[in-house]
């Protein structure tokens, strides 16, 4: 019954946040790598100089999220959201007309910025801002959008590339986000200014203050926290954008791969959930250091993985990771540094999950381009995970007295 009288009280700030959510897929590695192949045999790449592209685009858009990311601070999200999607839209037509190798470079800067930087972005401030006591279960909801877009689009554009030109594929996506435009503007058109919710709610974070980028930034434990931010985006887009080289070596069909999609969502969402429960009840600091443990098992998993029901329990057990990634990083800035200045402090964490996600494809890619499979990789990815998760668990026990008025 709670959680129903939540729903019915703020369906539409919820709803919107869904709805960006969900929009951001046409911007993520796992829909973007959809086409990979069909990317390289038109302009004759390799794996290597097409995650090269990628990465060099994608860390241009970590560069300048690192500024934009603070427009959250002064302007609403009615007034940006629109802005942002007008850019994916015409970035999505531009992706179907592109013309030179060269042209890709600045297509996946504005796909990634545009897409997996600026729209998750402007949801998960939001939710941090607009909710407090059910700040986890907000994030949660708004998740949701991830998870439709990651169950449904890969499956249906999958399906679509064996009978339409996969250039006429991203003016549908053009268009899709352009059906969401007038609808989060119904959705928003009460949404009052950032700061003056700031100032009511009036939320700190450690040591009773409302943190500021600059002092977040000279404080070790975001130092400490920094592993933890690359390690899902980097190796988590490596997954999904060498997922038809994954299949490839396998000796799997794709299609037979992407159909886990469903799987991965569902069991992502229960954790997504889980986790927003757990967020609620207990905060954020005794989670950060055991979420990626799932992490650092599934790539165990994959990595020896022989056929497509070993891949669905490794892909379940990175779905528990990623259901966990989606919540508890998010409510961890605003409860540790306050809501504020949630803004450009939650910048400086999208641009280091965004250059993770520009290093995942390019170091996957050289290494591949060098006889070296992704599969053969997946170990030192785990490996990875638990040196990550043991930083974090440092940082969070030097933070302890600080962190105890949070």
């Amino acid at each position: 019954m709670r959680i129903l009288r939540f729903l019915a009280a703020n369906w539409a700030f919820l709803l919107a946040g869904v709805l960006l959510s969900f929009t951001s897929s046409f911007g993520q590695t796992y829909f973007i790598s959809l086409f990979a192949g069909e990317i390289m045999e038109k302009f004759a790449l390799t794996d290597g100089q097409w995650g090269a592209i990628y990465t060099l685009g994608t860390t241009v858009s970590a560069m300048v999220m690192i500024w934009m990311g603070g427009l959250t601070d002064t302007f609403r999200v009615r007034a940006l959201a629109p802005v942002i999607l007008i850019g994916l839209a015409l970035t999505c037509l531009l992706m179907a007309w592109i013309p030179a190798a060269w042209m890709l470079v600045p297509v996946i800067f504005a796909l990634r910025f545009f897409g997996q930087g600026m729209l998750v972005h402007l949801s998960v401030v939001a939710m941090a801002r607009w909710f407090v006591a059910t700040r986890g279960l907000a994030l949660s909801i708004s998740a949701t959008g991830f998870g439709i877009g990651q169950a449904i689009l890969p499956v249906i554009f999958v399906s679509l590339l064996t009978w339409v030109a996969w250039e006429r594929l991203w003016i549908v996506a053009a268009v899709m986000v352009v059906v969401v435009l007038p609808i989060i503007a119904y959705l928003l058109r009460l949404e009052r200014t950032p700061q003056s919710i700031a100032e009511e709610s009036d939320v700190t974070g450690m040591n009773g203050m409302h943190w500021t980028r600059n002092q977040m930034l000279r404080h070790p434990l975001f130092w400490f926290l920094v592993p933890l931010l690359l390690g899902p985006p980097t190796w988590g887009t490596a997954l999904f954008f060498q997922q038809v080289h994954l299949t490839r070596v396998k000796g799997w069909a794709l299609v037979d791969f992407v159909a886990l999609n469903p799987l991965f969502i569902v069991v992502a969402t229960l954790a997504t959930f889980g986790a927003g429960w757990a967020i609620d009840r207990f905060g954020t600091g005794r989670m950060i250091p055991f979420y990626l443990l799932p992490f650092a098992a599934s790539f165990g998993v994959m990595a020896e993985a022989p056929t497509i029901p070993v891949a669905a329990l490794g892909l379940c057990l990175f779905a528990l990771g990623a259901g966990m990634q989606a919540t508890v990083p998010n409510a961890f800035w605003a409860e540790y540094y306050g809501t504020r200045h949630a803004g450009s402090i939650k910048a400086a964490a999208t641009a280091i999950m965004v250059l993770g996600t520009a290093l995942g494809p390019g170091i996957t890619g050289f290494l591949i381009d060098r006889g070296i499979d992704f599969p053969d990789q997946m170990w030192a990815i785990a490996f990875y995970f638990l040196f990550a998760a043991l930083c974090a668990a440092i940082g969070i026990k030097r933070a302890g007295p600080l962190a105890a008025t949070a």
